[in-house]
């Protein structure tokens, strides 16, 4: 059996293969920072030994290794991919994910802070040129099976320090007030709520220098004439926690430097802007239409930025879920090289159908795929899309012209482009493991002079 072992890092990173029941190591790889090796290992259950080594920058200055830099772990291989579980204070995340029949691959990428990720970007990016993770019906933690999308166990705190950074909020007005509803079904939390959830993450310390895309979309559009609603939202925005400071309501894509510790708002309701700054322009960012369901997706412009839209959502059944990941994932990645203008992707993972693809089964599938019984969900192939990407396996299977097998040697998935806003239900599933790929997206395929980056 084959293991080969990426290592994503910008350490050099020592591992040991530890035959089961001894205490003898079988094998042992040395493996430069962004770089691959592959080893044989006898066992599906083979004990992994890694620590960081010592190494020298160019300019002779010593790299610190982080505490916590030893983790032993289990490997017990099979599934076609699955987050690594190593210990909390580990500087790494691990996936483990099968490349072929007797042949996985062990990925290790830098541990981030998703709390706070955003800080390590520069001001000068463009929030088109992020991968921001998002929540589809952020707050729709109820009506399971049709209406929910998110657990119980992740409120709005959690998925904040979690990583995610857009919200999908869905509003109607009940007694005058806004409330969390998803189509007829309310969601017991109100948008004052909303507010000081999100205005105590971005006063924290921790996470002042975080941003968040909000889109706020009205679901009573039937009974609740559109400028009244817009007037709710108004009202609450301005008299609600953080107040009108909190705000970015500029009908652009902003620098993250203009936005740290603010909120940037996606407005998709309606109304003539009355009773907004600047009107229509004091609205946020505000497309003027939203194709229903659009399976190929659709294109708006927004003051020179080519916004790419992937909104199909009622999809055939759950047979689609294939062809679902597909469209909403590829959409995310940039052609090479600088762009004439600048893209801001926004992607939707969630879908649903009746009356057998319900969103949680669209996003986690079910029965045991990984044995071969029931269907992967959506979730789970954008986890395996963002390893074989990031990874750098898109080009394993590459043969040189007389036929051997292609060096990877300095190949991982550094240069892929992956960019744009993306929404997803039960954002946790599985295992914990995709928002800590797309955050890592970020710190990918970054060239100066390109998107914003200096």
């Amino acid at each position: 059996m084959k293991l080969t072992v990426y290592n994503e890092t910008d350490e050099d990173l020592s591992f040991a293969f530890l035959k089961p029941g001894s205490t003898t190591y079988e094998a042992s790889l040395s493996i430069a920072p962004h770089t691959s090796a592959t080893s044989a290992v006898r066992s599906t259950s083979t004990t992994v030994r890694v620590n960081a080594q010592v190494s020298e920058k160019s300019d002779a200055e010593s790299v610190s290794i982080p505490s916590g830099s030893f983790t032993t772990f289990p490997l017990k291989l099979g599934a076609k991919w699955k987050s690594v579980r190593i210990p909390a204070d580990s500087p790494w995340r691990m996936y483990r994910s099968k490349i072929s029949k007797g042949h996985y691959r062990l990925s290790v990428f830098p541990r981030r802070n998703l709390a706070s990720f955003l800080s390590e970007m520069p001001d000068s990016l463009p929030l088109s040129s992020l991968l921001l993770p998002g929540t589809h019906d952020t707050m729709a933690f109820y009506g399971w099976p049709i209406s929910q999308c998110q657990s119980l166990s992740t409120p709005l705190n959690v998925q904040l320090h979690s990583g995610i950074r857009v919200l999908d909020v869905r509003l109607s007005v009940i007694d005058g007030r806004l409330l969390a509803y998803h189509g007829i079904y309310p969601q017991r939390s109100s948008f004052q709520d909303i507010l000081r959830a999100v205005h105590d993450f971005l006063a924290s310390p921790l996470s002042s220098r975080e941003t968040i895309v909000m889109s706020i979309k009205q679901e009573d559009f039937t009974r609740t004439p559109l400028p009244y609603f817009s007037q709710c939202v108004h009202d609450e925005i301005m008299g609600g926690p953080g107040g009108r400071d909190m705000w970015f309501l500029e009908n652009r894509i902003p620098r993250l430097g203009e936005v740290r510790g603010k909120v940037v708002m996606l407005s998709r309701f309606g109304g003539d802007g009355t009773g907004w700054e600047n009107g229509l322009e004091g609205l946020g960012i505000h497309p003027t239409a939203w194709p229903d369901s659009e399976r190929n997706g659709f294109t708006w412009t927004l003051k020179g930025t080519l916004v790419r839209t992937h909104d199909w959502y009622s999809i055939p059944s759950f047979l689609s879920i294939p062809e679902k990941a597909q469209l909403s994932t590829e959409i995310l990645v940039l052609p090479p090289g600088e762009q004439p203008f600048p893209i801001l992707n926004i992607s939707f993972f969630s879908a649903s159908s009746v009356p057998l693809a319900f969103p949680p089964t669209i996003a986690k599938g079910f029965g045991w795929p990984n044995w071969g019984f029931g269907v992967e969900g959506v979730n789970g192939r954008v986890g395996r899309w963002l390893l074989d990407k990031l990874s750098g396996d898109q080009v394993h299977n590459r043969r040189t012209e007389k036929g051997e097998p292609l060096n990877l040697a300095g190949l991982g998935g550094g240069d892929v482009r992956i960019r744009g806003w993306t929404l997803m239900d039960f954002y946790r599933e599985p295992e914990d493991g995709v928002v800590p790929l797309l955050v890592e997206c970020n710190f990918r395929g970054r060239n100066k002079g390109e998107e914003g980056w200096e």
